[in-house]
């Protein structure tokens, strides 16, 4: 590992816009990670996709204000991703996930080189399965949050991949990491809310506790936590047992702060209200 490590995250970012509370924030699970790294002081870039619309201005603003290179962000025809929340009685209900121009994404030739490059690589959830092979060909080092997705990319030689386990603790969590590398995938996180975490190196399983929180929001918590894994474990060398701690340590402090990172709430433009009106009014209705 360099001395002055570089990190990357490629894929997703989403503008969010909350409509019980009348505020937009952004995010997406690439973004976030990049932008913790980026608070920890490391060199960390974003490569990802926009669309040509004013969501777009949002998020650049957002991005660079985070400390991360607007022109690191591709802009293409189309759509930027946005995502449509209400609150019901505390729990979240999607309206809408468009992943717009982000969609399959794949960085565009030098960006490519690039990442073969870095330290590190995280892909963000819905990534692109040529991506993910093409990587594993190269010998990158990199990682992959296949979320609550669990088997749709093909895992094998994959060095690391996080996803989402059962919060029951009555339910196993062996079952789901043996799945995860029996199809391919070397080392394997599974993330489980308050129940905690569990990390499988290869050929040892860890565990540790969650860290309770007065929580306000969260968004971006598990985000937060696979950015403090990755350069705990692999960049700064601490032990399985310490990583996984520290992970929910800063999971944990995300929970407090509205948004994936701290950043400027907005309120929700009328424009945008207009824009998925019909999506809104149908929503209502049901």
């Amino acid at each position: 590992m360099n001395a002055h490590p570089t990190l990357i995250a490629v894929g997703d970012n989403c503008l969010d816009a909350y409509l019980t509370k009348g505020f937009v924030t952004v995010g997406g699970n690439a973004l976030n990670v990049a932008v913790q790294w980026k608070r920890r002081g490391y060199n960390a870039r974003y490569f990802g996709a926009l669309g040509s619309d004013e969501e777009a201005e949002i998020m650049l603003a957002a991005i660079e204000q985070a400390g991360l290179q607007r022109s690191d962000v591709e802009i293409a025809a189309g759509s930027s991703a946005v995502t449509l929340l209400a609150d019901d009685a505390g729990e979240r209900r999607f309206l809408l996930e468009s992943l717009g121009v982000g969609a399959n994404f794949y960085p565009k030739s030098e960006h490519y080189d690039q990442l073969l490059e870095a330290d590190w690589v995280h892909l963000g959830t819905n990534s692109n399965e040529s991506l993910v092979r093409k990587l594993v060909t190269d010998g990158a080092r990199f990682s992959v949050d296949l979320s609550t997705r669990h088997l749709d990319l093909p895992l094998d030689n994959v060095p690391l991949v996080f996803a989402s386990g059962p919060d029951d603790p009555v339910e196993p969590v062996k079952p789901l990491i043996e799945r995860f590398k029996q199809a391919g995938a070397q080392r394997v996180v599974i993330t489980c809310g308050k129940r905690g975490s569990f990390y499988d190196n290869g050929s040892e399983l860890y565990s540790a506790g969650s860290v309770p929180v007065s929580v306000v929001d969260t968004c971006g918590a598990g985000d937060s936590f696979i950015a403090t894994f990755l350069i705990s474990r692999f960049v700064e060398g601490r032990s399985e047992a310490a990583a996984l701690h520290l992970s929910a340590i800063r999971a944990s402090e995300t929970c407090t702060h509205l948004g994936g990172f701290p950043q400027e709430i907005r309120p929700i433009p009328q424009w945008l209200l207009e824009k998925y009106n019909g999506v809104i009014r149908t929503a209502q209705r049901d």
